[in-house]
């Protein structure tokens, strides 16, 4: 559980959680557009993931 926090603390992870906020509020603020708010949350959430994936299947090999 403790690695998981560490990793948490990476830059990268610390970015995406922050832009995901961000947009969140402004949705719920209204001051977005939807289609805006899932095209960022698209790449975001895409690249986030892509890349653990992408370091998972280094570390199986």
């Amino acid at each position: 559980m403790k690695e998981r926090l560490c990793k948490l603390t990476d830059v990268k992870s610390i970015v995406t959680l922050m832009i995901t906020l961000v947009f969140c509020i402004k949705a719920l603020t209204g001051s977005t557009d939807a289609d805006d708010l899932m095209t960022v949350f698209t790449v975001i959430i895409s690249f986030y993931f892509g890349t653990q994936a992408a370091k998972k299947e280094r570390r199986d090999e």
